[in-house]
């Protein structure tokens, strides 16, 4: 198939390809439509569908791609293989985001035209406004923690003898999902009863008042409970951190440290002169990727207090003014805000990946 078809009988055989292959596309979805009550044998046949006709539809498309004449084969071959993925990106991300700009100078229904009436909402609302606060503290302590954290960790463990178990610990949440740690550590805060019938059955309020403290409904304190939150962000995050910082370090060459021992540098300036530098491009990815989780959380402020008790954040208002209130408008603002706030970290760290791959 790698060199140009001309003969008729191979053309033919194409065709045939394309047909048996646009036939086993249209069957087997035919096939699962008529599998609704046999969910196992359906989901074994997907499996397989899916699998083989993708396969099949590469491998005829690319054989057709190179039996085109030799000024466009090249562009044919490109087309095939990165064309589905570029479709896919427009459908996911291009018209949902083209559709909820329209929206967001819409009614609640997305009918009626009401101009800049729902980034009025966005950006002077209370409810907002305590959002971008809340969202604002997520982002520089809760990202700057797990930096900080994750960096020390992998400085610390590395080259110890017990480096892999350390760090398999602390890696260990990052296999947790964000709604299971908001249940784990909604036990952790949980504080219970009024009065003298107070049941401390948190492991906070445990800790607290076996060393003669007072329980605490830690969920309910204000701005506190911010920072209780984001210490569930850090227990989560931190892991990959030190994964990633700790595969920078283990990339600095062995003579650049000893030549600074043998120079007389101590160990902290080996780390603020040699160790931070060179690590810088992979902390700024680091950085970005962390930093962009922060200004889209939603999981664990759902879980854990839902949002009350001055805990919002961007998300969870959005979430709460689409499937909770109906409005299509105020959501789409949120949404469009919360885009071209993240749109500047993207560039930024794309800009960074660029002049990295310059200077290399």
């Amino acid at each position: 198939m790698s060199q140009r078809i001309d003969s008729k009988w191979n053309r033919s055989v194409l065709v045939a390809l394309v047909l048996l292959t646009f036939g086993v596309l249209v069957g087997g979805f035919a096939i699962l439509q008529n599998m609704q009550s046999y969910k196992v044998f359906m989901t074994i046949f997907a499996v397989i569908w899916g699998l083989g006709s993708v396969a099949l539809l590469y491998f005829v498309l690319n054989a057709v791609a190179e039996s085109m004449p030799h000024k466009i084969r090249s562009t044919a071959v490109a087309v095939v293989f990165a064309g589905p993925a570029v479709v896919m990106l427009f459908w996911a991300l291009v018209i949902p985001t083209l559709r909820s700009l329209r929206l967001s100078f819409a009614d609640a229904n997305g009918n009626g035209f009401v101009s800049f009436d729902n980034y009025k909402f966005a950006f002077t609302d209370p409810i907002m406004i305590e959002s971008f606060r809340n969202n604002l503290l997520w982002m520089v302590f809760g990202t700057s923690f797990c930096i900080i954290t994750g960096l020390l960790i992998a400085v610390l463990a590395d080259k110890s003898k017990a480096e892999k178990i350390f760090k398999s610990l602390i890696f260990m949440p990052m296999a947790i999902s964000f709604v299971g740690a908001g249940v784990i550590w909604k036990f952790m805060y949980a504080y219970k009863g009024e009065g003298i019938n107070i049941t401390e059955i948190g492991l906070l309020n445990a800790i607290v008042t076996a060393f003669g403290g007072e329980a605490q409904a830690w969920l309910l304190l204000p701005v506190w409970n911010n920072f209780l939150l984001i210490i569930i962000m850090v227990w989560l995050q931190t892991g990959y951190a030190m994964v990633i910082l700790s595969s920078a370090i283990k990339g600095i060459p062995d003579e650049i440290n000893e030549a600074a021992r043998v120079d007389g540098a101590n160990g902290l300036t080996i780390f603020f002169r040699i160790t931070i530098p060179y690590i810088m491009p992979t902390i700024v990815t680091v950085t970005t990727t962390i930093l962009i989780f922060s200004l889209k959380l939603f999981d664990i402020v759902r879980v854990m207090t839902g949002g009350n008790y001055g805990t919002n954040v961007m998300a969870n208002e959005f979430y709460l003014r689409q499937f909770t209130y109906g409005n299509s408008g105020e959501a789409s603002a949120i949404a469009i805000v919360l885009l071209v706030v993240i749109i500047p970290v993207l560039a930024y760290n794309l800009k960074q990946f660029r002049d990295r791959k310059v200077l290399k």
